[in-house]
């Protein structure tokens, strides 16, 4: 790939992944509920699911989704659905993980399947392949903006856990940690808006 199309794939790609949705507003309430190192699978997940969704996108699933309507629509509802109930599960959180509760991170495996359900996660997969992948070397083109992605994801959930992390201790008081919570799982589910329309 020509360093003029990567410099712009990467630019592309660290500011879809650092800029507000789903996994980082869930990232930053993981960071505040349960600390860096517990929410460490979650943003291991994130990477991982998301290079797969790439990959897949690129390797045809996108054209499939686009032929099937129907397919397309339903993982929106799906996704909608599973959101609003990860909205609702930290809306409604009222300690910090570390406390003896039932509460606990997303695992690996939670977090790398959410991004085949995540709409901001299918927007900015369909938007890079359909931008930075060439026709004439496709294989090549795919893996590399699945590595731009991969590369750059880490800095990014990295940075929102962080700032959860950094909350915590202005949020140890449990009237803050509630109404923090509160607005986490409001904002969570906004991101649903810009799928609606």
């Amino acid at each position: 790939m020509d360093p003029d199309v990567f410099l712009p794939l990467l630019t592309f790609a660290f500011v879809a992944s650092i800029t507000p949705g789903p996994n980082n507003l869930m990232l930053l309430a993981s960071g505040v509920n349960f600390g860096f190192w517990r929410t460490f699978p979650h943003m291991c997940g994130i990477a991982g699911g998301f290079c797969l969704l790439l990959l897949a996108v690129g390797f045809g699933l996108g054209a499939l989704l686009a032929a099937y309507p129907q397919l397309h629509l339903a993982l929106k509802l799906a996704g909608g659905a599973y959101l609003l109930f990860l909205a609702w599960k930290i809306g409604t959180t009222r300690r910090m993980g570390e406390r003896k509760g039932s509460e606990r991170p997303m695992t690996f495996i939670e977090a790398a399947a959410f991004q085949w359900v995540n709409p901001k996660a299918w927007v900015m997969a369909v938007t890079a392949m359909a931008i930075y992948t060439d026709p004439a070397r496709p294989f090549l083109s795919v893996v590399l903006v699945a590595g731009a992605f991969t590369l750059v994801n880490w800095p990014s959930v990295s940075t929102w856990a962080g700032f959860g992390v950094v909350l915590k201790r202005l949020l140890a008081d449990p009237a803050r940690l509630k109404w923090f919570n509160v607005v986490m799982g409001v904002l969570l589910a906004l991101t649903l808006v810009p799928m609606l329309w």
